[in-house]
């Protein structure tokens, strides 16, 4: 059976009578002739098949179906104007600035501009790969409208926790296990402190008693990276935004999990900005479920 559809304009008409306890004055807000609303009405009541108002005194009050309707129309009007002005919004321009720790920026952020300028093609981007401190600055600051980060404590009002990641232990893809003198320190590629992951690494080693040193320092994942492929040492990181030629390794301690956060320049974002949060926050929940299912191969 053909189901009926609601005419949007006739509801509009409907709860805005009842919000003004009048439909004259709802005739002359919406520009409609007296007539023009009450024929709305009938129309609304032929649909429905039963009577919205009823007569009471002088006026007019709601009759049970009026009143569920009421609500529901109310509804109906809310997600009509939301999606207009969304697709508003999405026409006009706009500049968001976005920080990310790198981890994140080197196989993340290429998927996730695809999809906002699909939905958002007249808003300007600004992207900052950093490290942690520095997007912490800028958000502090007013610099950025949202920062990706690892969660290392950072006090703000506007973060959001958006999960948590395993830590590893890295080296090359052909040497899936360590094999390593007892007697020499272990050679570690790493950021210059502060790094949460590289006190990460230094503390778990020192726990164990395994001695180490740090074979490289490097400014950029990509370097850290370089460097391990290179044979020069092994790398505490996470699976995220790993390279294929890189490999979890077996034969040093255990480390716990990283979180990581989404922090927000400001309590209220513009639409632009809250959609990219979104899209941020699912796509990191599919990456968290492909890791995942990677690894339990």
């Amino acid at each position: 059976m053909r189901r009926p559809t609601f005419d949007l304009d006739v509801l509009r008409t409907f709860v805005t009578g009842v919000e003004f306890n009048s439909f004259a004055k709802a005739a002359d807000r919406l520009n409609r002739s007296t007539s023009a609303v009450s024929a709305q009405l009938k129309k609304l009541e032929e649909q429905i098949g039963a009577p919205v108002l009823s007569k009471s005194g002088r006026g007019l009050v709601l009759t049970p179906v009026g009143e569920s309707l009421l609500s529901q129309a109310r509804q109906l009007l809310e997600l009509n104007d939301s999606i207009f002005q969304t697709l508003h919004e999405s026409q006009t321009a706009a500049t968001v600035r976005l920080g990310l720790q790198e981890d994140f920026g080197e196989h993340f952020l290429s998927d996730i501009l695809r999809r906002y300028v699909q939905m958002y093609p007249r808003v300007s981007l600004e992207v900052r790969i950093a490290r942690n401190t520095e997007l912490f600055a800028l958000i502090d600051s007013g610099g950025l409208d949202l920062a990706l980060t690892w969660d290392t404590g950072h006090k703000s009002p506007y973060a959001t926790r958006l999960g948590e990641t395993q830590m590893h232990w890295i080296g090359p893809r052909d040497t899936p296990s360590l094999n390593r003198d007892v007697d020499s320190p272990l050679p570690l590629i790493l950021f210059d402190a502060p790094c949460v992951l590289r006190s990460a690494a230094t503390q778990a080693l020192d726990e164990a008693r395994i001695p180490w040193r740090i074979a490289l320092t490097s400014p950029s994942v990509g370097g850290i990276w370089a460097a391990v492929a290179a044979g020069l040492g092994v790398t505490l990181r996470t699976r995220i935004g790993l390279p294929g030629h890189l490999s979890v390794i077996a034969g040093l301690p255990t480390l716990p999990t990283l979180g990581y956060a989404l922090y927000r320049g400001a309590e209220h974002l513009a639409p632009a900005t809250r959609q990219l949060a979104a899209l941020i926050q699912t796509r990191l929940e599919e990456q968290a479920f492909s890791i995942t299912a990677g690894a339990s191969v």
